[in-house]
């Protein structure tokens, strides 16, 4: 069997990114339809950290979407930048008044689901051969088209104005921009990291340099939390023991102070390349990019997340002056996204590579990198840029 129909705007992707999307088109008013090849039980239990910026903390709250961010989430007022075997604070309330959330990415989709439910949202979990065609007609008549089927077996083929592709790093819906450049940079590490049955380490995040390597100590819960190193991007998994993982993570963290982890049996481990990308442009006639399928960074900066919900605000504020008639709003969509794509790909490259090791790292390299981390918590200035960039920017208006 097979159905036509027609919607304003058609999503391939219902993570996060396009939940969110089709939730504030939603409230303008703007017809949609969100489709995604997993299912949402794949979607909802693939953990992935989050640490939300303010804005992004506001876009959930005040658009309705949910305010469990406010009550489950644990907010964080700076983080610790570790090295020489000490703790170096950089207090976000105090530099810039602003602070993080840590709220895990899937809480944020489920809460997203639920409100696209709540709401009467058209959102389609698990379709199969989807595609996309006609992105680049622009005149009465010739509309994109998002064909797919639905989890049910029946094949759907529907008229859109404007296609949105959030459908992630590995996106199909980028192929269809003609004439792109992919911009890229692969690092020569990656993270080993684990979830963890124990209680906090230490109330904030603490990103660690130190002779062995880079360390992250983060928390999820009171009872599991979330922790890294650095290590090879083909380290095998297997290979490390739960002794030798905490050995590990316990000497990239000491110092004289006597800081110790606490540990516990380890319920994940897994190793997580590191990749920088950026497609230009971000829109081709009728379809544009949002999120993973315009742009990666580095886990470092968490920006990840908070770039794709950066996106999908602008491109939302966009859409409403696209079909208000205003011609140059897709364009303008693009331009916005992409100076705010930018800024992040340079903090998060500074951030990673200012704290990582390589095996190619010279003594000079050693000591270059400390004195850069020297230079930067013993400056004023130095701290509050940091705390700018980690808490994030604001929003670029529309024009």
């Amino acid at each position: 069997m097979s159905s036509s129909s027609r919607t304003q705007v058609g999503i391939v992707g219902a993570g996060p990114a396009g939940l969110m999307l089709s939730h504030l088109l939603a409230r303008a008013g703007i017809d949609s339809v969100a489709v995604d090849t997993r299912d949402y039980e794949t979607i909802s239990t693939t953990h992935r950290a989050g640490i939300l910026e303010h804005d992004s903390v506001r876009l959930l709250v005040d658009s309705g979407a949910c305010d469990r961010v406010l009550t489950e989430g644990r907010e964080h007022d700076g983080i610790s930048l570790r090295f020489n075997g000490e703790h170096h604070r950089i207090d976000f309330q105090e530099l810039v008044g602003a602070t993080t959330t840590l709220y895990p990415q899937t809480d944020v989709f489920v809460d997203l689901a639920k409100a696209r439910e709540r709401d009467g949202g058209d959102v389609r979990f698990a379709v199969t051969d989807s595609d996309i065609t006609d992105v680049r007609a622009t005149t009465d008549g010739e509309r994109p088209r998002m064909r797919f089927t639905d989890a049910d077996g029946e094949r759907h083929d529907i008229e859109c104005d404007v296609v949105v592709g959030a459908d992630g790093s590995r996106s199909v819906t980028r192929q269809h921009v003609e004439g792109r450049e992919e911009l890229f940079r692969s690092y020569p590490y990656a993270w080993f990291g684990i979830l963890c049955e124990a209680p906090q380490s230490y109330d904030e995040l603490i990103y660690s340099r130190s002779e062995r390597g880079f360390a992250l100590i983060s928390q999820r819960t009171d009872k599991v939390q979330r922790m890294y190193f650095g290590c090879s991007p083909d380290e095998d998994v297997d290979a490390w023991s739960d002794d030798r993982i905490w050995e590990e993570l316990q000497t990239r963290v000491a110092g004289e102070d006597g800081f110790e982890l606490q540990q516990g049996p380890i319920i994940e481990k897994t190793v997580l390349p590191f990749r920088s990308f950026v497609c230009e442009p971000m829109r081709y006639g009728r379809l544009v990019l949002a999120g993973d399928a315009a742009h990666t960074v580095p886990p470092t900066g968490a920006k990840g997340l908070n770039l794709a919900l950066a996106d999908v605000r602008v491109l939302a504020e966009e859409l409403e002056r696209f079909f208000a008639g205003k011609d140059d709003a897709l364009d303008a969509y693009a331009e916005r996204a992409l100076a705010r794509v930018w800024r992040a790909q340079h903090f998060s490259y500074w951030m990673t590579t200012m704290l990582h090791t390589t095996e190619e790292d010279s003594d000079f390299d050693d000591r270059r990198h400390l004195g850069e981390l020297e230079s930067l918590v013993s400056s004023e200035n130095g701290r509050a840029w940091l705390a700018e960039c980690y808490t994030g920017w604001p929003n670029k208006p529309a024009g």
